[in-house]
């Protein structure tokens, strides 16, 4: 069933699965962004100011830096079925406290513990790579993320009316708490529904929980190196919500964050060279090689596509309520515009990526989205709302399309870590999403645009350091044997 045709109105065998799990993280996304559209509503009902609603916003985006890195090692261990539902299980959970927070501090609490759904994502990565071929990967891939991220515009779409529809000072609750029953119940669906692999396939899985393996001295260097925006991010938010930010921290809890995490990173280090210890007694066999530094790339690339669009669509409705003076439900509407590419856009990449190459598409994008963003950047009121728009829809095209192309390429580089690897790349993306955003608190909103623009003018610099994917990637399952997957 896994290599029957590619049929979108099919509900079988791999369509089934693309399926599924596009819906799956449609709906982590739905609760992901479920604040956005309806900050203006919480900060009335619970008398918030500016910079709460900021630090909100950011604060959605923080754990799912080291959540996805987390839910990498798990899916790459136990699988994605079961890893998948139970964090849809797990996460309606702090999505119920928000519903029912009666002030900021549980409203952080909340927020910060919701931010490990954003790592659904990297789950379906692992999933849709073990049902499909390489020739029709880009494109699946597209599909599921692309339709999948659809959950934030669907968000911004549906939240506010429904708020309003409920009416009162606590439509907002109600709306928010439908979005975590719907993840409730999906995780019982995804979980009846599904198998990691299809039938008589092997799941390439890792002996252990453990730091990613690489295969030369360099490459580990290079791992270490790689990890250090992961905790500078961190380190960002910490500051943001110190005496110098927000004032949600005092001066003493923000000294002990930034000893903890130097902990955790020095204990992540230690670990993750002795994960690779061998690398300095003998070389890895042969077909366990692949070249980290695809993943160094990836990672730039990630951090200025999905990074600003984390942002993006954070900032948005915002930023039309401030910049056209229109209301609440119209500002979401016309903020959805970004996210709304995502259905066309991102399946767009992938496909681009398997009929034209993934490199050559990487850099054409990469292009794009750096002049578009610069674009972007020149919106004002005395622009029309939609010029604004059509140009806002034309940067999303690029910055969709370029998520797309990058994750077709994250599963042919090494399939028993690809949901380590799509991990490490996807929270790039969110240490993206914690830089342009602490930006964006901190700046006028066109520089905040300009930060964007230039971010993917260096991720065009790295891709000259790509090497686009070819031949096969070899596997052995538990007994031993040897399985070489074509990537190109």
């Amino acid at each position: 069933m896994a290599n029957s045709k590619f049929n979108l109105f099919r509900f079988s065998g791999k369509m089934k699965i693309l399926h599924l799990s596009w819906c799956a993280f449609f709906i982590t996304f739905l609760v992901w962004f479920n604040v956005a559209p309806l900050l203006s509503l919480i900060a009335v009902s619970l008398d918030l100011t500016q910079n709460q609603l900021k630090t909100l916003l950011i604060l959605n985006v923080a754990l799912t830096i080291p959540a996805r890195v987390i839910i990498g090692m798990l899916t790459d261990r136990f699988g994605p079925k079961r890893v998948y539902s139970l964090l849809l299980f797990a996460c309606s959970v702090p999505c119920f406290i928000f519903a029912f927070a009666d002030n900021f501090e549980q409203l952080a609490f909340a927020r910060f513990l919701l931010g490990c759904i954003g790592a659904g994502f990297v789950i379906g990565i692992r999933m849709i790579s073990e049902w499909f071929p390489v020739k029709e990967l880009g494109l699946a891939q597209g599909i599921y993320a692309g339709w999948g991220n659809f959950g934030s515009a669907a968000a911004a779409l549906t939240l506010p009316t429904l708020a309003i529809l409920f009416g009162g000072e606590n439509g907002w609750r109600y709306a928010i708490g439908i979005t975590g029953v719907i993840s409730l119940t999906f995780a019982f669906i995804y979980y009846i529904n599904v198998t990691d692999t299809p039938k008589g396939a092997s799941y390439y899985k890792t002996s252990k929980i453990n730091a990613i393996a690489v295969t030369s001295k360099r490459d580990l260097y290079l791992l270490l190196i790689i990890k250090l925006p992961i905790y500078a991010a961190l380190a960002l938010l910490t500051w943001k919500l110190s005496p110098s930010g927000v004032a949600m921290l005092t001066t003493q809890i923000t000294y002990l964050v930034y000893v903890a995490l130097s902990v955790v990173m020095l204990s992540d280090f230690m670990q993750t060279i002795r994960a690779n210890k061998s690398l300095f007694s003998h070389h890895p066999p042969e077909h366990e090689h692949y070249d980290f530094k695809q993943v160094a790339v990836l990672c730039l690339l990630y951090f200025s596509t999905f990074g600003s669009e984390l942002a993006v669509v954070s900032m948005l409705p915002l930023f039309f309520a401030h910049t056209f003076e229109v209301g609440v439900a119209e500002a979401g509407i016309l903020a959805s515009s970004f996210a709304f590419m995502n259905l066309m856009s991102r399946p767009a990449g992938g496909w681009l990526s398997d009929r034209f190459g993934r490199k050559p598409i990487l850099f054409t994008l990469t292009v794009g989205l750096a002049l578009s963003y610069f674009g972007v950047a020149q919106i004002d009121s005395t622009w029309s709302i939609s010029a604004a728009i059509l140009l806002i829809m034309l940067c999303s095209f690029f910055v969709q399309s370029g998520e797309g192309a990058v994750f077709a390429v994250v599963p042919l580089i090494k399939r028993r870590f690809t949901g380590q690897i799509a991990g490490i790349t996807g929270a790039y993306g969110n240490a993206g999403a914690v830089f342009f955003l602490t930006v964006y608190s901190i700046t006028s909103v066109q520089i905040f645009f300009y930060v964007i623009t230039a971010s993917a003018v260096l991720s065009f610099i790295a891709l000259f350091f790509m090497t686009e994917p070819q031949g096969y990637i070899s596997e052995s399952n538990e007994n031993g044997t040897i399985t070489r997957i074509p990537v190109g």
